[in-house]
């Protein structure tokens, strides 16, 4: 057996992207554009990582049901080099960090589609501010 993707679906294609490459890092490997079944599938990974892909699947009509709380869907994690300068990153990119990394070790922020993301340091970091005394916003 061998993990192929996660999928998540998203209203935005453009925000999300922004979220997922920009924010994040992750590459663009392939998309498929279904005119018959009228949806968009964007493949992205991690870069270096062979592994794990998330698959942003968008419905180009939209659902009458909203995807709020990623439909009972928990969350992605990624490994980064870095945790304070990947959340200050995102914070310049006015992504709320739902849950500072205090800790040097771990932080949550949400897609523009309310998928809770995961980041883990690799390794430790100390304690550092502004992040070790700022306070949980939101839920994640």
């Amino acid at each position: 057996m061998k993990y192929l993707h996660t999928m998540v679906r998203v209203t935005d294609v453009e925000e999300s992207l922004r979220f997922y490459c920009e924010g994040l890092g992750l590459e663009e490997v392939r998309r498929t554009d279904n005119e018959k079944g009228r949806f968009t599938l964007i493949f992205l990974r991690a870069p270096g990582d062979e592994g794990g892909e998330v698959e942003l699947t968008h419905n180009w009509e939209p659902d009458p049901t909203p995807y709020a709380g990623g439909r009972n869907f928990g969350h992605l994690a990624y490994r980064v080099q870095d945790i304070y300068a990947l959340c200050q990153h995102l914070s310049d990119m006015g992504v709320v960090i739902n849950r500072p990394p205090r800790d040097g070790h771990m932080a949550f922020v949400r897609s523009p589609d309310g998928i809770s993301v995961e980041l883990i340091q690799d390794g430790h970091l100390p304690p550092q501010e502004p992040w070790a005394s700022m306070p949980n916003t939101g839920s994640w």
